[in-house]
């Protein structure tokens, strides 16, 4: 793909558009960078933008800009159906997003990672197993570094391993991963997409162009899923839990009660360096203990199962496998233990952005649980959450512009207190909560009505409880 004297586009003046910006200027392309924030917004961006010799303009979308471009690369923020971007489509100018872009300069193989829920955690359990399995790694994408990032560096992994999203996937054309993986599809970004249909299937282009060579790792418990992957080209692994009634499969982990049994795939790479490095084949069994892991709850042993197989495709050994599983204690701000105080323990999962992550937190008490909601609305359906209110939580602490909606949702099956800050709600959860009790923030809500993002919301949730246990010393 020819860069040089290009006049492009890049939208959005987040990680993914600076990081596209650096590339595409690096490589002799005239570029210009748009978003709608003014620049006093965008303060802390600035100084990593000034002397790269790009044009800015902020504050607006000017058409012609758009219309004079010779294409135009849009951040995963930026919806692909904003009016700028339908009337540049029309008058035949390419838009693709930063990990199409990337995807053209990239050699490596790529295992990408989407799904609703645990993409962070797999994406980053897959970088380890294949460390522990000798393997040189990079690890990005929707997480940290951005894809094109990578593709702009000099020193090269043996292996690409990269969280993707539904956004980043809208506008894909000829990405195409070695090994896909899809882990879940539950209701989300329903204020962006017109129906839960087209958000999934948003979700299943991470197959779009995958070839009969390639691997796609799914979720075979789900129907919707395996609905999406009757189609594909490449070869398939399922997992599945005990429960499910996907049909065995030669490539897949089956998660029972005790332990999760791999049947290992042929690794996609062979030759005379790559077999030195690979302990596992084709006809291989393979298990893990499911009391040696250490992540709560059961999706995350899903999320392992995938990351697994997904590893095992690229060259993992069960030595390297065994090593990362065993040693991982999970991501911050996901079901995150952060003190006991006066016998009530209390957790951090402000990532839980959407309802089903917060019914998947719930099942990871048994009760009695004080639980904190609420944020910016999504378009999700919190009646779906009944039941396990119902069954596990006492009091309900909402929050945030959507805690209206969620007091509406919810009222007859729990008791609710609204709460005007974080500080506020974690009180009002130590005034009800008793020896024993879990208060759990997971707000199933983004974060951006009080809070920068859920990182944020996570570190103020921690700093009250943390308030609490020094007046309770």
């Amino acid at each position: 793909m020819a860069l040089d004297q290009k006049h492009v586009l890049v939208v959005g003046l987040g990680m993914s558009g600076i990081a596209a910006a650096r590339f595409l200027k690096n490589r002799g392309a005239s570029v210009t960078i748009t978003d709608m924030a003014k620049e006093e917004a965008l303060a802390s961006q600035m100084p990593l933008v000034r002397g790269m010799g790009v044009e800015m303009e902020l504050g607006r979308h000017r058409l012609e800009t758009f219309e004079r471009a010779d294409f135009i690369v849009l951040s995963p923020g930026v919806p692909h159906t904003i009016a700028p971007v339908i009337r540049a489509m029309e008058k035949g100018i390419p838009v693709i997003g930063e990990i199409e872009l990337a995807s053209r300069f990239i050699r490596e193989p790529i295992v990408a990672i989407t799904g609703t829920n645990g993409k962070t955690t797999t994406t980053v359990l897959v970088g380890e197993i294949l460390r522990k399995s000798g393997r040189k790694v990079f690890v990005g994408g929707n997480i940290g570094d951005p894809l094109i990032g990578y593709a702009d560096r000099a020193e090269k992994a043996e292996i690409v391993v990269a969280e993707v999203s539904s956004f980043q996937l809208d506008t894909i054309d000829s990405f195409r991963p070695r090994v896909g993986v899809l882990l879940n599809i539950s209701e989300d970004h329903l204020d962006r997409y017109p129906d839960f249909s087209a958000y999934a299937e948003s979700k299943g282009r991470i197959f779009k162009n995958q070839q009969e060579s390639d691997i796609a790792v799914f979720n075979g418990g789900d129907l919707r899923i395996r609905s999406i992957a009757e189609n594909i080209r490449s070869r398939k692994m399922p997992f599945y839990d005990k429960t499910g009634e996907y049909p065995k499969s030669a490539y897949s982990g089956a998660i029972g009660k005790d332990r999760i049994v791999f049947h290992t795939p042929k690794p996609l790479f062979q030759g005379e360096e790559n077999s030195r490095k690979v302990g596992l084949g084709i006809g291989n069994f393979f298990s893990l203990d499911l009391s040696a892991i250490h992540l709560p709850g059961g999706h995350n042993f899903e999320n392992i199962a995938a990351a697994c197989l997904a590893a095992f495709a690229v060259g993992a050994t069960e030595e390297g496998a065994r090593s990362a599983v065993g040693n991982f204690k999970g991501l911050p701000h996901r079901i995150e233990f952060v003190a006991a105080v006066d016998d009530v323990r209390y957790f951090d999962d402000s990532k839980a952005t959407n309802v089903d992550s917060v019914v998947r937190a719930l099942e990871c008490f048994n009760g009695p649980v004080i639980l904190i909601m609420g944020g910016r609305d999504k378009g999700g359906d919190y009646g779906v959450l009944e039941d396990g209110i119902r069954r596990r939580v006492k009091m309900l602490v909402v929050m945030g512009e959507a805690k209206e909606a969620i007091k509406s949702a919810l009222g007859n099956v729990a008791r609710i207190k609204t709460a005007g800050s974080m500080d506020e709600a974690v009180s009002l959860c130590r005034q009800e909560a008793l020896p024993g009790d879990v208060v759990l923030l997971s707000p199933g809500c983004s974060s951006f009505d009080m809070y920068q993002n859920y990182a944020q919301r996570g570190d103020f949730f921690c700093r009250a409880v943390e308030n609490l246990k020094k007046k309770s010393l």
